[in-house]
């Protein structure tokens, strides 16, 4: 399953479902089982207590007993106090192996997605998947919380309630409990309508997500051509119908919560009838029905509490179905069984006849053959859509290729393990991803091998160093909403002192200078020479005094390989990058090149 899709329909609870997410649970069984030990003490100790009251009443107060009430007093207040601290013991413990359970989760979740391929990003918005991470591992809280022990307390509750009943009176209980079946046709119904409207309510949130992070992301565009009122409309109709689910739920809550107290009024009123001719005549005592009034209002509680458990474990499936559908997820670039370490790069890179495909439709690379040696610069020019990008995405594997080979050191690139084939790459892009941390970290991205001597090193070998010190906080500064207060030019620097920082044998600049001003490239282009030299460098660049220092240039065209060579002999070649050259040079500067 690759993605999931905001469409998915609620299925009722899902024993393999249930199964999958107690399996979360085994790290902390010891705690889970000493968790159903108090449970089930202090579900017998509640019911126990009503009697308690009716032996009191019947032996002790209509006695005149004075010492034996004081006694039962001090044995019923002993039982309050023990179950108050089981109370308190047992909540503790089951929020903090909920808390503990979410944790692992989350991890689980987030590790997963990481593994995953680029072609996954491409089809499932960020939005969707955030929601995944965040309010729909939430939505598992109340699950692991409270849910699973806190229900076998409800249903343990029940059964001591209805035996201390039977115990007490059987006749009053017939009749205590004649009116279960009204009850369960309540439950099952109110039930059923609310199950329905959780599951639409957590695809609302999560379309509501994906639509904040995309007009967020693209803030700058909407503020540009207006279309903020056209947003709002936009926002305030997934909003409105998020609100009306709600509501609903709301509704169905407001309804049922009524009909279970009224008939908890019926069930008193039983009680209070068969009570009143049957004490007066000695057949009941009043303890009996003090006891009863107390196990009628006892009954009805857990029966709330099961059916609030029950839709929030219908609720909690629905969030564990798209969890699962995640974690189910197997879109993988994987490593081979056979997997190699790229310890050292020594010789060449060579794609041999590779063709490659996102879709397995539209060929993006088509038999494409080239070789990089080591130590040389190559460029990659050509239109957009030629597939330059695509071959960089290849080179790093963020994607396999359909046919054809790509070998590192004659060894296929498949073979190779991913983390080793990337320590040995470095690859800056046009759109430079800075994190929200301190400036000094995104260069060094937490790297513990770079110390913030090689990271000032480098700054400073770029010619970085001067904009840095300038800021107020110099290395430390803050860096929020991606850099937005940093100008692209230092933004790409910044970029550029990254790849520096980690010295990687293979560096590939992917229009790496599209978005520097002419100062900043003037600045790059002093220390250019540093970045690139003893490197073996792929360069896909629209700049002359880049592709300048390129010993091959490559030109891609509809996916194809159609010419070769350095600048002059391509000049001289009178095709595709000579027209490309020319054109671009009449309509802008001669500084500039296809």
């Amino acid at each position: 399953m690759s993605g999931q899709s905001p469409d998915i329909e609620y299925k009722a609870i899902d024993i393999n479902i249930l199964k999958r997410l107690l399996v979360y649970l085994k790290p902390y069984k010891k705690w889970v089982f000493f968790a159903t030990l108090i449970t089930m003490l202090s579900s017998a100790l509640s019911p126990l207590l009503p009697y308690l009251n009716k032996v009191t009443i019947d032996k002790y107060i209509e006695q005149k007993d004075t010492r034996g009430l004081i006694t039962m007093i001090i044995i019923i207040g002993v039982l309050l106090l023990l179950n108050a601290i089981l109370r308190y013991v047992l909540t503790y413990l089951m929020q903090w192996i909920g808390q503990k359970v979410l944790y692992d989760i989350r991890v689980s979740v987030f590790s997963h997605i990481q593994s995953l391929s680029m072609k996954f990003y491409d089809t499932n918005p960020v939005g969707r998947l955030v929601t995944r991470v965040t309010n729909d591992v939430e939505g598992l809280n109340e699950l692991f919380s409270s849910g699973v022990v806190m229900i076998v307390a409800d249903v343990m509750l029940i059964f001591w309630i209805i035996g201390f009943m039977f115990y007490t009176n059987w006749v009053l209980s017939l009749l205590t409990l004649s009116i279960l079946p009204l009850l369960i046709i309540a439950t099952v119904i109110f039930r059923k309508k609310v199950r329905v409207v959780f599951t639409s309510i957590r695809l609302k949130i999560a379309e509501l997500n994906a639509f904040l992070n995309e007009f967020i992301s693209g803030v700058s565009t909407v503020k540009l051509f207006t279309q903020e009122e056209n947003q709002n409309e936009k926002f305030a109709q997934i909003n409105m119908k998020h609100r009306d689910l709600w509501v609903k739920t709301v509704f169905y809550y407001a309804l049922f919560f009524p009909v279970v107290e009224m008939l908890s009024a019926v069930s008193l009123g039983i009680i209070l009838w068969y009570a009143a001719g049957n004490i007066l005549s000695g057949v009941m005592t009043v303890g009996i029905l003090i006891a009863f009034t107390q196990y009628s209002e006892m009954f009805f509680r857990p029966i709330r509490d099961l059916t609030e458990k029950f839709t929030t474990l219908q609720s909690a499936m629905a969030s564990a179905e798209r969890i699962l559908g995640i974690l189910d997820t197997k879109d993988f670039v994987s490593d081979s069984e056979d997997s190699i370490e790229l310890k050292k790069f020594d010789s060449a890179i060579e794609f041999k006849n590779v063709s490659f495909s996102y879709d397995n439709t539209k060929w993006v690379l088509n038999d494409v053959s080239f070789t990089v040696n080591k130590g040389e610069t190559v460029a990659i020019v050509g239109a957009t859509g030629a597939g330059k990008t695509s071959i960089i995405n290849l080179l790093c594997r963020f994607y396999d290729f359909q046919s054809g080979e790509i070998l590192f050191d004659g060894e296929d690139i498949r073979k190779i393990r991913q983390e080793s084939l990337r320590r040995n790459l470095s690859l800056v892009s046009q759109d430079v991803f800075l994190f929200s941390t301190s400036l000094g970290e995104n260069i060094s991205l937490g790297n513990e091998e770079i110390s913030e001597e090689k990271m000032r090193q480098a700054a400073e070998a770029l010619g970085a160093s001067d904009f840095i010190e300038k800021l107020q906080g110099g290395y430390n500064s803050e860096i929020i909403d991606r850099g937005s207060t940093l100008s692209a030019g230092q933004r790409q620097l910044v970029a550029f002192c990254r790849a520096y920082a980690y010295n990687p044998q293979i560096l590939i600049l992917d229009e790496a200078t599209s978005n520097i001003d002419s100062e900043t490239e003037r600045i790059i282009e002093q220390s250019l020479e540093k970045l690139l030299a003893n490197r073996t460098s792929i360069i896909i660049a629209h700049r002359l005094s880049t592709i300048r220092r390129a010993d091959r240039i490559i030109v891609l065209h509809k996916g194809k390989i159609r010419e070769s060579g350095t600048h002059k002999e391509l000049l001289a070649l009178n095709g595709i990058y000579a027209r490309l050259y020319r054109l671009q040079f009449k309509e802008t500067m001669p500084e500039f090149v296809a």
